[in-house]
Parts: C-alpha cells; sequence; structure tokens
C-alpha cells in the first residue's frame, strides 16, 4: 500500500522565508536597542575625572577683555582638573591693567548628580555646573564659564 503525502502548502512556502526574514528583523532592531541604551548608560555614568581647559567666558574666547564688578580685567588662561576622588582644583590666570599677571588656585570637592556637578569651595561658596559630553560649563558669580576636556 502506497501512501501518498499531499504536495506542501503554497501558503507555508511562501510564508516561511517572510516569517524568517521578520525574525531576523526583530533580532537586529533589540540589539540595535539594547546596544543604544548601554552606550547612553555608560556615558552618563561616565567619570567626569579629566583636566578641563577653559575655552571661553562670558561666551568670549579666551584670551579675552571683560568687565567684573566695575573692574577691566583680562583673563588669559584657566583649567579645572576634576579628580576621580571628588576633589578638584582650579587655576587661572588674569590680569587688571596696569597691574601684572595673577595666577589663582582654589580647590574644592564636588558631587554628581547625573550631569549636574556641584562643587565646594574651600573658605568661599557652592557653584553649579553642568557636564555635557567633554564640555564643562558653570556660573560663577554671574560670569559663565566654559571648559573642555
Amino acid at each position: 500500500m502506497k501512501t501518498k503525502l499531499p504536495p506542501a502548502s503554497v501558503a507555508l512556502e511562501t510564508c516561511t522565508p517572510r516569517m524568517i526574514a521578520l525574525g531576523l528583523l526583530a533580532v537586529l532592531a533589540l540589539l540595535a536597542v539594547t546596544g543604544c541604551q548601554s552606550a547612553a548608560t555608560t556615558s552618563a555614568k561616565a567619570s567626569p575625572a579629566g583636566v578641563y581647559t577653559l575655552v571661553s567666558v562670558d561666551g568670549k574666547a579666551v584670551p579675552c577683555n571683560l568687565a567684573h564688578e566695575g573692574a577691566a580685567m583680562v583673563v588669559k588662561s584657566g583649567s579645572l582638573t576634576l579628580n576621580p576622588d571628588g576633589t578638584c582644583r582650579c587655576l587661572s590666570t588674569f590680569c587688571i591693567p596696569p597691574h601684572p599677571d595673577i595666577q589663582r588656585e582654589v580647590n574644592a570637592t564636588y558631587t554628581r548628580d547625573g550631569a549636574e556637578l556641584t562643587l565646594r569651595w574651600q573658605g568661599a561658596g557652592t557653584t553649579q555646573g553642568t557636564l555635557q559630553g567633554d564640555r564643562f560649563t558653570m556660573n560663577n558669580e554671574g560670569m559663565i564659564f566654559s571648559y573642555r576636556k
């Protein structure tokens, strides 16, 4: 007795490649979403530690002439070093013409909440700053200081 198998379903034959393609697309989409999420999480948790160079004050590229609290000054350079242990050091060089350059060093501790950094200066007050990629910006006594790592 011969048993004849029914022919394969035409609908099943055309559906199978589509199912495989849709499955592969779903897997690729899942991998892409997972990859993007871990990259965003990594950058949000990345250490802010490093040396940041002062690039502008109140939107003016350093070196620049400024007036602050009635005094004309020239901001010549600056740096902000954020250490992994939560301490930092800010160095700046400026002058009030016709006087010679003044180099100022101040130390602080910092805490981080997402992109926001709070700097607590030794012997002075507190400054809020924001990290965006390799840039750190802070408002210090009404002047906007922008640093780049």
